[in-house]
């Protein structure tokens, strides 16, 4: 039986309001100017705490600033959240061909309580998200959690994303990485680390389907 797996932001859901608007009140709780939309986007796939830093918080306030983050997001994140085009038929194909998880460095509470208000929650066998593991993508530690809860073979198993940590993750775990554009990185970054770009989940599922 195959497995395929897949990243959540920017490959089967567009949670981007969500994500820009709790931001913005992580730092307004902090009386700190809100860094640009475009410098947030392009962040996008890192867990949270990693995106603070990255944008300049200290490394002490961190927690501080995710947690004002996680509180509001958690309000706001069903209302603003939305399944990308075509990711309901990409889902419902996979299912029929594959063992299906999710892989996310999301936390892994509101993503389940996100795929649940989507509708499609109950066609995934394991999720993993930033809690579940010490080290997340693009280490490979995620994706084999995933396998070994799934009892999967990696050789017939598929990573599907939209960052280039997704497709490094899945080359370190020994699956296969297909990138997809729907989502916050550029081909070029995308190709740098796989030969196969699609255009959305549904494209990648397909290929998947073609594969013996």
């Amino acid at each position: 039986m195959k497995t395929i797996l897949f990243d959540l932001d920017g490959t089967l859901i567009d949670s981007t309001e969500a994500i820009i608007e709790s931001f913005g009140v992580a730092y307004d709780t902090f009386t700190r100017l809100t860094p640009a939309e475009d410098e947030i986007k392009k962040l996008i796939g890192h867990p949270l705490d990693m995106m603070f830093t990255m944008l300049g918080v200290q490394y002490k306030e961190v927690d501080s600033y995710v947690s004002a983050y996680k509180g509001h997001y958690r309000l706001i994140s069903r209302a603003k959240t939305t399944l990308l085009p075509l990711a309901k038929e990409a889902i419902k194909q996979a299912s029929c061909i594959a063992n299906l998880g999710i892989v996310t460095t999301k936390t892994a509470q509101y993503s389940e309580e996100l795929l649940e208000h989507l509708g499609v929650m109950q066609y995934f066998d394991v999720l993993i998200g930033r809690e579940s593991v010490d080290n997340p993508k693009p280490h490979p530690e995620p994706i084999l959690k995933a396998l070994k809860h799934l009892k999967a073979d990696a050789t017939r198993t598929w990573m599907v994303g939209d960052t280039p940590m997704d497709l490094i993750s899945a080359k370190e775990a020994g699956v296969i990485g297909i990138g997809v554009l729907c989502g916050y990185s550029q081909k070029s970054d995308l190709e740098e680390h796989s030969r196969h770009i699609v255009h959305n989940a549904l494209e990648a599922v397909q290929l998947i389907a073609k594969q013996s």
